[in-house]
């Protein structure tokens, strides 16, 4: 019967994930992206990735080939590496992953979750008490493509990746916040359950090039005044690594 049962599961997964990315039995290519060589490196070790330069490897897995890029920390160093990646080849796939901070109680350490919308956080201009965006500004519209009510949104799953995870809503920032006031400041002005420093960037690329994508983040800690005692990254990197692996085994 468990037999069964996890033949079932893993038919249904697969099921999902062609019905959201429909060329994958084809010679599917991914290339997932990484800010750090320590949120991948067991993912490369496990499917013996090979690397064909630096912050860059490749594996074959059956039809489909999977490429990781180590692409840097912050939204320069993405939005670049990431760009001149997609220059050289083209993707079906492009999942984001790596270890974030949780806003929400409701979410635990150690959860992993598919974020479906982000929003650049810090972007904008501070004045003496407050921070407005630059959609507060007037600066950028609110829909102007490729963002919708000042959101970048992750309109092509229609499903949720995998059963059972949970779907966030995430900020970007350059800067991450160790600190009440900034913390406070956030909540009120974003209704976001994690962030990263990393998400926004790919979303944006991967809308404007008009690329199937997805972000998977395992929480790592809850974004609170700065202390690491009470960090789990070794729990969130290998929730994140099972699931990455389970993607990978049935596309």
């Amino acid at each position: 019967t468990s037999l069964l049962l996890k033949i079932f599961r893993d038919t249904l997964f697969k099921i999902q994930i062609l019905g959201i990315y429909p060329n994958c039995e084809n010679n599917m290519q991914t290339l997932i992206v990484s800010a750090t060589i320590f949120e991948i490196d067991k993912l490369i070790e496990d499917f013996e990735f090979i690397k064909i330069e630096e912050n860059f490897y490749n594996k074959k897995i059956e039809k489909n080939s999977v490429d990781i890029l180590v692409a840097g920390i912050g939204i320069a160093f993405t939005v670049y590496m990431l760009t001149k990646t997609l220059n050289k080849k083209n993707y079906d796939l492009i999942l984001n992953i790596g270890i974030a901070g949780s806003f929400s109680d409701k979410l635990k350490i150690g959860d992993v979750v598919q974020v479906i919308s982000e929003e650049f956080a810090d972007l904008g201009i501070r004045s003496k008490d407050s921070f407005s965006t630059l959609f507060d500004t007037g600066f950028i519209k609110a829909n102007k493509f490729p963002f919708v009510d000042g959101r970048l949104k992750a309109a092509n799953l229609k499903k949720q990746l995998i059963p059972k995870i949970k779907q966030v809503n995430g900020i970007t920032v350059n800067t991450v916040n160790g600190n009440k006031k900034g913390i406070e400041e956030l909540k009120k002005k974003f209704n976001a359950d994690i962030e990263s420093m990393e998400g926004a960037a790919v979303f944006y690329v991967c809308l404007m090039e008009k690329l199937a994508f997805t972000e998977i983040r395992s929480i790592s800690n809850y974004v609170e005044e700065r202390n690491k005692e009470n960090w789990d990254i070794p729990l969130a990197l290998s929730n994140l690594h099972l699931v990455i692996k389970k993607i990978l085994s049935l596309i």
